[in-house]
């Protein structure tokens, strides 16, 4: 049987559940894949963790919070939409190098094709500007929207972002901002379990808008909550979650993943946990 090890630096991951669906979807490609944790929100642990999963082997790691901009020195290459994103969740050690990818812009546009089919895309507003953020305001203009609005409070980082994107930039998001808008999208990390609670007022949700969050632990933030309560049209992050996993997943391996197979194990074990 081939073998092949990956992994994931980030902090807080300790509830991830990239080990499970990684290594279940190997048994399917008869691969033994081991999938590890590297859980630290150490700078200086970056470096050293990617030396030395190089050295023993791995064909990669994925990278998380809060590191997608940072291992970017790091790394060899990137791939184009890596470089045009500035944000990497991806590392494959190949030929000697370390390349950098990036599957989430990939995951959130499939979880919205097929999640919101027909959404309208005049205007969008997306709350969060890191490197989450960064890769669903790549998509939703690949996706075709005409007007985005960036909010994050850090003015540097948002007005970054909304440079590169050609997009507006407020740090704050009042309830005049919604008014007019078709979608809300929520990149920030509101409404995971270790931060709890909606983004901005529940009474921001209007009639017409529809509502897109990346958090899938739990899988109904306070956010979806609200939104689904006033009939809102809206999506949650586990289709993205699987989504980027399978493209991670085939850099990782070489090996096409089906993703409805992935889809379903994700939703089969969010649903045991709940």
């Amino acid at each position: 049987m081939a073998r092949c090890r990956c992994g994931l630096i980030g902090a807080g991951i300790g509830t991830s559940l990239s080990p499970a669906l990684h290594e279940a979807e190997g048994r399917h490609h008869h691969l033994g894949l081991t999938y590890t944790l590297f859980d630290t929100g150490d700078p200086a642990d970056l470096e050293r963790l990617l030396d030395e999963a190089d050295r023993a082997g791995f064909a990669g790691l994925n990278i998380t919070h809060p590191f997608k901009q940072q291992v970017i020195k790091h790394l060899d290459d990137l791939s184009p939409q890596a470089r045009d994103i500035g944000a990497v969740n991806t590392v494959v050690f190949r030929d000697g190098r370390r390349q950098g990818h990036n599957t989430d812009a990939y995951g959130f546009a499939e979880s919205f094709r097929t999640g919101l089919p027909g959404a309208a895309t005049g205007h969008v507003v997306q709350l969060g500007a890191g490197g989450a953020g960064a890769a669903c305001g790549h998509a939703l203009r690949d996706l075709g929207v005409e007007r985005l609005t960036i909010v994050d409070p850090d003015a540097e980082r948002g007005g970054e972002l909304a440079d590169r994107l050609g997009a507006a930039h407020v740090t704050t998001a009042g309830p005049e901002l919604l008014a007019g808008a078709d979608g809300l999208v929520n990149a920030s990390p509101v409404g995971m379990h270790h931060h709890p609670g909606t983004p901005l007022p529940a009474e921001s949700l209007h009639r017409g808008l529809w509502v897109a969050d990346i958090v899938y632990m739990p899988v109904e933030t306070e956010l979806l909550r609200a939104a689904r309560a006033r009939g809102l049209r809206t999506i949650g992050g586990t289709a993205m979650c699987a989504y980027q996993a399978a493209a991670a997943f085939e850099l990782f391996t070489g090996c096409a993943p089906d993703i409805s197979r992935m889809l379903l194990h994700l939703s089969q074990i969010l649903e045991r946990q709940c």
